[in-house]
C-alpha cells in the first residue's frame, strides 16, 4: 500500500485521517492495522490530532540521573547507537534510545536533522510514549510491544507528519521491555531499510544482556544451522532446575514459545535428552527430531554490575566473534611494539578517528600484554556524567557526597588493578579533572573523595582520542603536563580510505560475517571503492545490513547496496577487484568527486554533502579551508 509522506490533496493518508478525525468512520484498509489501532487508543485518551502536544524536556541533572538509572540498557545498546547514528549521518536520519516508559536518554546522526526534530521536542529528555504524544513508533512499539513503522500523516498530531519513524522494542532475557531502539528522518526521504536496520540492531543488544550471565542457570546457545552460533541470530535458553526461566527471540521462535511461556515451559518438554549429550556431542534432539547444534553455559552467579554508563570491565574479544580484531602486517607490528613498550610500564597513546578501532587494538594489546589475565577497564571520558566523572573515576566514601553510596565506591582506577586502564576520548576530560588525573598518574596513588586512606594502584594505561592533542594543547584546551605523560608511544592507526589493503578487509569481513550469502563482483567493487567516513565501524554495519535484508544463499548485487553507497557508483564499473585503482588514485578521484559535487551545488556546503552521503564536517575536513581550490 503506497503511503503518503504528507498532507496533499487525494494521498491514501489523507483521505484516512479525514474519515477517521472529521467523519469518525473507520478507514479500514486505508492505514495500517497497528496504526489505526493506535489511532483508536490515542482519540480514547482524548488527545487533540491537529494541536502540537505539550512536550516539556525534562532538565540535565534529571536526565543524567535517568541515564544512570538505566545504566545497563545504555551500556549495553551504545555500540549500536553508535553504529547507526554513523550510518544516520549519511542518510539525514538519527538513531534514538529510550527507557521502556519512551524517555529518549540518547540521539545521534545528523546534525541537521537533530535540529528539525527538535523542533518537535525529538531530543534527549523528552517523552514520547502514545498516551503524551499519540501515535509514534516510539510509543506505539511500546503499547503493542513489537517492531513498527510510522511514516509521515500516519502520526497522530499533525505536526509530527514531518517524520517517517521505525522503532523495536527491546526485552531483556526474562522477557521485561526495557527500552525501546528508534530510527527517524525526514518524512519527505524514503527509509526503506530503517525497520530492519533497528531489528537487527536490537537483535545484537539483546544477545549482550545473555553474555554478561544469567544466575544460576545452564545457558543453551543452539540453532538448527551450525554457521549461526555465535551471533545474535542463535538461539539462547537458560533452565534452572528444569525450568525455562529466560530466551531471547530467536530461542523462543525455534520452539514456538511467547514470553509468557518464561517460568513455565520445561526442559524435557522441548528436548529430546540430557543437556549433557550438547555439552559431549554438540548436538541435541528437540520432542520433533530436529537437530540442534552449540553448547552450553555452565552455571555461574551473575556478574557484578558495572560501575558507571560508560565503563566496561571484560576480558579481551573473543578470535570466534564476528568481531574479532582484523590486523593487517603493520598493524601487528604496532600492536607487537606497543606491547613491548606497555610491559615496561609505559604508557600507550592510540590516535584515530571515530571508527578506526582504537578500542579494538587496545583490547587485542590487553590480550597480548603480561597483564592479560587481569582486568580491562575502558572509560570513555566524553560520556561519563561531567558532575559524576571524579567520584566515578577516583572512589568515594561513604556520605562524600549527596546521593552517595552508603558504602562507598572504590572508583574505576582501583578496578583495574594489575590490569590495563583504557582512558577513551581523553582528548574530551574536563579541564578540571587534569591535574588530579596527572597526579595519581605520578604518583600511582589516589585518595577517594570525601578522605580516607591514599590507597597505591598498580595498572597499565592505554589512552586514546580522536582529536589532535598537540592542537589541544596549544589552544589550552588540554594540559601539556598530561599529554607528554601519557604520549611518550603513540600508535596511529590509518582510516580505511587510506587502507592498501581495502579489497582484502572486504573479503574477510564478509567471509566472516556474511553466513553463507555472494557478493557480486559490481558490489564487491563498489565496497572496496567507497571511502568510507565512519571507517571499519561503518564498513561492518553496512555488511551486517547486507545479511540483515537478504536471503541465506542469495547473491547480493549492486542493487541491494545502501543508497548512499549506490549513489557514488560510478557509470562504468571494473568487473573485477584486481582493476580497482590505487590508493592514492582513489584519492584524487574521491576529491574531484566532492570539488565538482561543491561547484555544482553553487558552494553550498551542505548541500553538497547530502548529495555526497557525507556529514559537513567530513566535506571540509577533506577538502580544506577552501573546498573549490583544485
Amino acid at each position: 500500500m503506497a503511503r503518503a509522506q504528507d498532507f496533499q490533496g487525494g494521498d491514501p493518508i489523507v483521505e484516512a485521517r479525514r474519515a477517521f478525525f472529521e467523519a469518525g468512520r473507520t478507514p479500514v484498509g486505508q492505514v495500517p492495522g497497528a496504526i489505526l489501532q493506535s489511532w483508536r487508543r490515542c482519540r480514547g485518551l482524548g488527545l487533540a490530532a491537529n494541536a502540537r502536544p505539550a512536550i516539556e524536556p525534562i532538565d540535565a541533572p534529571r536526565l543524567r540521573a535517568m541515564r544512570e538509572q538505566h545504566e545497563r540498557l545504555w551500556r549495553l545498546a551504545r555500540a549500536e547507537v553508535e553504529m547507526l547514528a554513523a550510518d544516520a549521518a549519511n542518510t539525514g536520519s538519527i538513531a534514538i534510545l529510550t527507557d521502556a516508559e519512551g524517555w529518549i536518554l540518547d540521539a545521534e546522526g545528523s546534525a541537521a536533522f537533530l535540529d528539525k526534530a527538535g523542533r518537535v521536542a525529538l531530543m534527549p529528555g523528552a517523552c514520547w510514549s502514545e498516551a503524551r504524544v499519540g501515535t509514534n513508533a516510539i510509543g506505539t512499539a511500546i503499547a503493542d510491544a513489537r517492531a513498527v513503522e510510522v511514516r509521515g500523516g500516519e502520526h497522530y498530531a499533525a505536526p509530527h507528519r514531518i517524520l517517517n519513524c521505525a522503532a523495536s522494542p527491546i526485552f531483556d532475557p526474562y522477557g521485561r521491555m526495557v527500552g525501546v531502539l528508534d530510527i527517524s528522518g525526514d518524512a519527505s526521504v524514503a527509509q526503506v531499510h530503517a525497520l530492519g536496520l533497528s531489528q537487527l540492531a536490537v537483535a545484537h543488544i539483546e544477545h549482550r544482556y545473555f553474555d554478561e550471565g544469567i544466575a544460576d542457570a545452564d545457558l543453551l546457545r543452539v540453532h538448527s544451522q551450525r554457521a549461526l552460533l555465535g551471533t545474535a541470530r542463535e538461539g539462547l535458553l537458560a533452565f534452572r532446575n528444569g525450568r525455562l526461566i529466560a530466551a531471547n527471540r530467536v530461542g523462543l521462535a525455534l520452539f514456538g514459545l511467547e514470553r509468557t511461556d518464561l517460568g513455565r515451559a520445561s526442559y524435557d518438554a522441548l528436548f529430546d535428552g540430557a543437556v549433557s549429550r550438547l555439552r559431549d556431542d554438540g548436538a541435541l534432539h528437540d520432542r520433533n527430531g530436529r537437530v540442534l547444534y552449540g553448547h552450553v553455559d555452565e552455571p555461574t552467579r551473575a556478574r557484578r554490575a558495572r560501575a558507571a554508563t560508560p565503563i566496561t570491565v571484560s576480558p579481551a574479544t573473543s578470535a570466534l566473534d564476528a568481531d574479532a580484531p582484523l590486523f593487517d602486517d603493520a598493524q601487528v607490528a604496532d600492536l607487537e611494539r606497543a606491547r613491548r613498550v606497555l610491559d615496561a610500564g609505559i604508557p600507550v597513546l592510540v590516535l584515530g578517528e571515530t571508527g578506526t578501532g582504537k578500542e579494538v587494538f587496545s583490547r587485542e594489546l590487553h590480550r597480548r600484554c603480561a597483564r592479560a589475565g587481569k582486568p580491562f577497564v575502558a572509560v570513555n571520558c566524553a560520556a561519563l556524567p561531567e558532575g559524576l566523572i571524579e567520584a566515578e573515576l577516583f572512589g568515594y566514601e561513604s556520605g562524600a557526597f549527596t546521593g552517595a553510596r552508603k558504602e562507598g565506591s572504590t572508583g574505576l582506577l582501583r578496578q583495574a588493578e594489575g590490569g590495563v586502564l583504557f582512558l577513551d576520548e581523553i582528548g574530551d576530560m574536563p579541564m578540571a579533572l587534569q591535574p588530579r588525573l596527572l597526579r595519581v598518574l605520578q604518583d600511582r596513588e589516589l585518595s577517594p573523595l570525601g578522605g580516607g586512606k591514599p590507597v597505591k594502584l598498580d595498572f597499565a594505561l592505554v589512552c586514546a582520542t580522536h582529536r589532535q592533542l598537540e592542537d589541544a594543547v596549544a589552544e589550552g584546551r588540554f594540559r601539556a603536563d598530561l599529554y607528554y605523560r601519557i604520549s611518550h608511544h603513540i600508535v596511529a592507526l590509518p582510516t580505511l580510505r587510506a587502507s592498501d589493503g581495502r579489497d582484502a578487509r572486504v573479503r574477510t569481513l564478509w567471509a566472516r560475517i556474511g553466513q553463507g550469502r555472494r557478493l557480486s563482483d559490481a558490489a564487491h567493487d563498489a565496497l572496496v571503492r567507497y571511502d568510507w567516513p565512519g571507517n571499519l565501524r561503518q564498513l561492518v554495519a553496512s555488511l551486517r545490513t547486507l545479511v540483515a535484508l537478504s536471503e541465506p544463499g542469495s547473491e547480493i548485487g549492486v542493487d541491494a547496496l545502501p543508497a548512499y553507497l549506490r549513489a557514488r557508483l560510478p557509470s562504468a564499473m571494473p568487473s573485477r577487484p584486481e582493476t580497482v585503482a590505487a590508493a592514492g588514485d582513489l584519492d584524487a578521484i574521491t576529491l574531484s568527486s566532492m570539488r565538482a559535487a561543491v561547484e555544482a551545488c553553487g558552494g553550498n556546503i551542505a548541500q553538497a554533502a547530502r548529495q555526497l552521503g557525507i556529514s559537513r564536517s567530513t566535506l571540509y575536513r577533506r577538502l580544506g579551508a577552501d573546498p573549490r581550490a583544485s
